[in-house]
């Protein structure tokens, strides 16, 4: 709970013995705790509530018409998969009136260790959106993954001293856990014995190897695709945490979660989101608003955006519109399309009308009604920039972790082993990929093994952190992809360098992009590169303010378009998924094709 500067204070306001600095007055509250509304008074105090009711204050805001629930939470993103820096980030979520997330910084962590984990610590800091973290609790993600640094145990253990890190991330090597591999089992004991949350990442584990994940302490789970698995795991005690994200979109699946009484133990969130989608159509609000749209009751919608998530990371401080809680409001428009007019931080009005108030401002600090906000355009261009560049030093594993040499047309020889190939088979809207046997493809002026035909083009994963020179080759379908190549260091979880291509020149030209930048995305066709976005900060995230990346984006998928990827695919999204091993059937990276369920490397042609 919050330590209130003056207790004594703070209450005389709750009596109404005093004025309060800020007052919300006549907006319709949505409670949390009985699931209906109310119309009244909201006072604010030394950045908290003091009471809802009838009050005057010294500052009073008319809220008549308008809805004001808790602030958003989203209980599991990884920040750094939206392309920008954490002051970025901010800028993009807060107008939708997300006030906190707990964010998970396996990303940076598989590219630089603890260092990438430091340096997110340290970029949160003295946001206005609090970012409370938990800690990669599998780096790499299994034994059959090559990342750029290994967190063990001994590693994580003193980050718990942190008031910030609340728990142990997605335990996503499943399979270690259930064989009670060592040194998992001492991560889940040390998380455990401290009482922290340990969050969970196992698609379509149940029965008995559910029971054995379960009793390790794992709590949460986010991968369920279908609400049979969902009520399975909710079943056996866990938290369900409903994803939609840019790539990974369970929420349409999973709506019978929204009824009695399982969205009780069921919160909202994204995972991995863009941000041109962070920015046009929202964060948790957006998952709210589909939500509402497909039938949901929206102040249940909210509550599972808001309170449950609160609830399960132990923040007593948040998560309801309550005296001695947190001032962290959203002010909507209504309860049907859930549009965010402003937001209140702390009982700062921090956001309005989308755009987010000049930090630091005092006098945004109790605005008058009507009060306009200072445009967030492109004078802050290079705020981002100037952040980055300020911690450079202090974390040069962060800011120089491409290490590999330019690739070559030899690198990428595939010579068939047989007359059939393996095709790892995209599915749309999901992470899960299926297993296709088809034969041998020979189409001149084409790679071999690729066809355009039955949609089948070739590709290809460099190590990139520590030159070791390992590269993993095979073929993946589903993707659209006519003529040209596609490439990008953001590549889960290890974030190699991932191309994939219908011949191996254009290949080379993408590859060697974004090798030249240090980390990006980037498109060629024809023998030439088309376009082209640097993400030097790890390889996954850019210096350029959060609208310059998703306008050097949008344009990247127009060209993405252009080479015949549907738009019903986010190009760079669903690529970044096809390299992690721990998400059923087939995944590529540095060691080849990878048999998930199986942990066994598989050959691509046989």
């Amino acid at each position: 709970m919050r330590q209130y500067n003056d207790l004594k204070k703070m209450m005389d306001v709750a009596a109404g013995r005093r004025k309060a600095s800020l007052v919300l007055k006549g907006g319709t509250i949505v409670n949390v705790f009985t699931e209906r509304t109310e119309i009244g008074d909201i006072a604010i105090e030394d950045g908290c509530i003091a009471g809802i009711g009838e009050y005057d204050g010294l500052v009073n805001v008319d809220m008549t018409g308008r809805y004001i629930c808790p602030g958003f939470i989203d209980g599991h993103i990884h920040i750094e998969s939206s392309m920008v820096s954490p002051p970025e980030f901010e800028k993009a979520v807060l107008p939708h009136g997300t006030t906190t997330v707990i964010t998970d910084p396996h990303e940076i962590g598989n590219v630089a260790g603890c260092q990438g984990v430091d340096y997110m610590l340290k970029a949160t800091e003295g946001l206005r959106l609090d970012a409370f973290f938990v800690m990669p609790s599998c780096v790499p993600s299994t034994g059959l993954d090559e990342s750029g640094a290994v967190l063990g145990p001994e590693d994580i253990k003193p980050y718990y001293e942190n008031p910030r890190v609340l728990g142990l991330a997605e335990v996503m090597n499943s399979a270690g856990v259930v064989a009670g591999q060592e040194d998992l089992m001492e991560k889940l004991t040390q998380a455990g014995c401290r009482g922290k949350v340990i969050d969970g990442h196992a698609p379509f584990l149940g029965g008995n190897e559910l029971n054995a994940y379960v009793c390790s302490g794992v709590r949460s789970d986010h991968e369920c695709s279908d609400a049979g698995e969902a009520l399975e795991k909710l079943g056996r005690g866990q938290w369900i945490m409903i994803r939609e994200g840019t790539a990974a979109r369970n929420l349409e699946a999973l709506m019978p979660l929204f009824e009695a009484p399982y969205y009780e133990r069921c919160m909202l969130v994204t995972d991995d989101k863009h941000p041109g989608d962070l920015i046009s159509m929202g964060h948790i609000d957006y998952i709210i608003r589909r939500a509402v749209s497909l039938g949901a009751d929206p102040i249940r919608a909210i509550k599972m955006g808001t309170f449950n998530a609160a609830r399960y990371f132990g923040l007593k401080d948040r998560g309801a519109v309550m005296p001695g809680l947190r001032a962290d409001l959203a002010v909507l428009e209504d309860l049907k399309d859930i549009r965010v007019a402003a937001v209140y931080k702390d009982g700062v009005l921090t956001a309005k009308e989308g755009v987010c108030l000049e930090a630091g401002k005092e006098n945004s600090r109790y605005p008058a009604a009507g009060e306009q906000p200072l445009s967030a355009g492109r004078e802050n261009t290079e705020s981002a920039e100037k952040t980055a560049g300020g911690l450079e030093t202090a974390f040069p594993r962060v800011f120089d972790s491409f290490h590999m040499d330019e690739v070559t047309l030899e690198d990428l020889v595939l010579e068939p082993k047989g007359t059939m190939e393996r095709v790892i088979q995209f599915k749309p809207h999901e992470l899960l990929t299926e297993e296709r046997l088809v034969p041998w493809q020979n189409t001149p002026g084409l790679a071999p093994g690729v066809s355009l035909e039955q949609d089948i083009v070739k590709a290809a994963v460099f190590e990139r952190h520590l030159h070791t020179g390992h590269k993993g080759l095979g073929f993946v379908g589903g993707y659209g992809l006519k003529k040209g190549a596609v490439a990008t260091s953001v590549a889960h979880d290890s974030h190699n360098l991932i191309v994939v291509g219908t011949n191996d020149r254009d290949m080379v030209l993408a590859a060697n992009a974004v090798r030249k930048n240090r980390g990006g995305l980037a498109v060629a066709a024809e023998g030439q590169v088309l376009g082209e976005l640097a993400l030097p900060i790890g390889g996954v995230m850019s210096r350029l303010s959060v609208e310059e990346v998703e306008e050097q984006l949008q344009a990247l998928k127009v060209l993405t378009r252009q080479l015949g990827i549907s738009s019903d695919i986010d190009a760079f999204m669903t690529l970044a998924f096809v390299s992690l091993p721990v998400i059923p059937k087939l995944r590529i990276n540095t060691y080849g094709v990878i048999d998930v369920d199986r942990q066994k490397q598989v050959p691509p042609s046989f």
